[in-house]
């Protein structure tokens, strides 16, 4: 509809009768962040797994070892973000530091999902890639991916320390890696946001050793 000077005219919302869909939508924003602030203050209750994780991060790039990070979805989004922070930089300016992201690899994922089973896509490249003194890193939401439980278990079988950031009480992947990180609560994407926040933390303690 057109208004003065032929300008069309802004849609105006109300939120008196009628539609209660502003209203909804102010409500979720406030339960999503409220869920999600809930799951960043729970970090503070689990500090020793982090301290833990991070240790075992730094023990690793200290002697020479890489990382290897994977994750599904989101989590592959975040393990490449970790990777890059890693080899590129975060804040600091220092050398690059050894990392893979395992899901980055379209065609090794298609050739090793078709040939041997998506539940096989990171698991065989641990088998290809870890050498001692390494460590795998999985992100998962859920911990129920299939693909991640096998990664942890190669790892395990290989003698390769790991780390597995968790989600919505762990999952199956939940006691399999040598060490766990368990944000609580139940929503998927609390658990991402809490991961992003985890990686960055792991990243300033990086830069606070090599910079």
């Amino acid at each position: 509809m057109a208004g003065r000077g032929g300008r069309p005219e802004a849609a105006k919302i109300s939120v008196a009768g009628g539609s209660g869909a502003p209203f909804d939508r102010a409500m979720n924003f406030v339960n999503s962040l409220a869920e999600t602030v809930r799951t960043l203050e729970s970090l503070s209750g689990i500090r020793p797994a982090i301290d833990a994780a991070a240790e075992l991060i730094l023990g690793t790039l200290r002697g020479g070892g890489k990382l290897l990070i994977c994750g599904n979805g989101g989590s592959a989004a975040e393990a490449a973000h970790f990777a890059t922070e890693l080899v590129g930089r975060y804040n600091g300016k220092r050398r690059p530091l050894p990392a893979v992201a395992l899901s980055s690899d379209g065609s090794l994922l298609s050739c090793i999902g078709n040939d041997f089973g998506f539940e096989h896509v990171f698991s065989r490249q641990v088998a290809g890639l870890a050498k001692p003194g390494d460590l795998v890193v999985v992100i998962t939401s859920s911990g129920n991916s299939d693909n991640i439980v096998e990664a942890l278990r190669e790892a395990k079988r290989l003698g390769i320390q790991s780390i597995a950031l968790l989600g919505r009480g762990g999952g199956k992947a939940k006691g399999l890696a040598t060490c766990e990180i368990v944000p609580a609560g139940d929503r998927g994407a609390s658990a991402q946001e809490a991961h992003l926040f985890l990686i960055h933390h792991f990243c300033e303690r990086i830069d606070e050793t090599f910079t």
